[in-house]
């Protein structure tokens, strides 16, 4: 779909990365802009000679060109592929690509059609817009921090970087949004992602929630507190996630349970005041996590076993994989077949090419550049 597409991107760790990779997947050419040092996930918690996890998951069917951005030749190459480039994507703070004479209004200089993407944890402009930030930083100024909390009211540590990625999609969005505002009109853009904007986009129900009745935790029949949309643990202590959300499927359970009696508490509220919940609560304690996940692929109640990672692919989930490279690679389209395949570029292992393809310059132009400290390529190092 995207296949005569060509993104620059100059962005490290997730949000960027996992935003380009959706795009590799859908066919387009990625070609990592990265210092002569790397991607920053390339060192992030190595096991043992291998690159880091992160990176290794983010950056399958990408190619590599280490830059040292900071000499006027380096600055020259990058500025020749945005020549040839459709798409740039970055992930500094405001006014570092701008320094380096990559923003959009320079590349927009190169390159009138230029689809630009800057990913920053709290936009372009504002008091907090300079400051470093993260995952959890996000989290916790968006108000989806506060909507995950335990049995004491403390928010809860996530073990997954959900800001990143939900940022990550939203500026894949914006991407293909300017991508076909260019098909159609012949003129590029310039799309700046808050990723704190991005989270806070998601709070739109608890925000007419909080307003109207002053409830923070958003829809009450979505929030755990309904004895039919809850999760329960089991025998062997695990969980279920039960989302009998609509009559039908509650009905379904109690008939399937041999409790009719219990239909008519659908509803109510999932606490130790409501003898109807606490049966229930009983009953999944009976049966193993096993034994419920059966049930619920017998009996159309919206019962599903809450699954560990190394449990994803025995539930017939196709999309985690073992790639050629003998990595754990996820699919980002679980509707398209996985094509042509590439694993993680090393660093500058596509130089030479990149260079020599769409810049039309020799083997012998990419070695001085390499013994400047101008260019770093894999492949060169090879060949001396």
């Amino acid at each position: 779909m995207l296949s005569n597409i060509r993104i620059l991107d100059f962005s490290n760790y997730i949000p960027g990365p996992f935003a380009t990779l959706r795009l590799a997947e859908l066919g387009a050419e990625v070609i990592k802009i990265e210092s002569l040092s790397g991607d920053l996930a390339r060192s992030t918690e190595m096991i043992g000679d291998k690159e880091g996890p992160v990176f290794r998951a983010m950056n399958r069917n990408k190619k590599s060109i280490a830059v040292n951005l900071k000499t006027a030749e380096g600055k020259e190459i990058v500025q020749q592929l945005i020549k040839k480039a459709d798409v740039v994507v970055e992930s500094f703070r405001p006014g570092v690509m701008d320094k380096l004479g990559l923003g959009y209004e320079a590349a927009k200089e190169l390159k009138n059609d230029i689809v630009y993407c800057s990913i920053t944890g709290y936009g372009q402009e504002g008091e907090l817009s300079k400051l470093g930030s993260h995952d959890l930083n996000f989290l916790s100024l968006s108000g989806v921090l506060s909507q995950m909390k335990n049995s004491h009211g403390e928010p809860i540590h996530p073990t997954i970087t959900f800001a990143d990625y939900i940022g990550a999609f939203a500026a894949s969005e914006r991407i293909l949004a300017g991508i076909i505002a260019k098909l159609q009109t012949g003129k590029g853009s310039y799309h700046s992602i808050s990723v704190t904007d991005v989270m806070t986009s998601i709070m739109v129900n608890h925000a007419i929630v909080a307003e109207e009745t002053g409830f923070q935790q958003g829809l009450s029949v979505l929030n755990g507190t309904m004895i039919s949309y809850a999760i329960y643990p089991t025998k062997d202590k695990r969980f279920v996630g039960f989302g009998a959300l609509e009559f039908k499927f509650w009905e379904n359970f109690c008939q399937a349970v041999y409790h009719p009696e219990w239909i008519s508490a659908h509803g109510t509220e999932a606490n130790e005041g409501n003898p109807v919940y606490l049966e229930v609560k009983d009953l999944f304690l009976q049966k193993t996590l096993e034994e419920w996940a059966v049930f619920g692929r017998e009996v159309d109640c919206c019962l599903t076993p809450i699954l560990e990672i190394n449990e994803l692919k025995g539930y017939g989930n196709q999309n985690v994989y073992k790639a050629e490279w003998e990595d754990e690679q996820v699919k980002m389209h679980g509707d398209l077949k996985q094509k042509n395949q590439t694993p993680p570029p090393k660093l500058g292992e596509h130089s030479m090419d990149i260079v020599s393809k769409l810049l039309d310059k020799s083997e012998e132009q990419v070695k001085e550049w390499e013994k400047k400290g101008i260019l770093k390529s894999e492949i060169s190092k090879l060949l001396k």
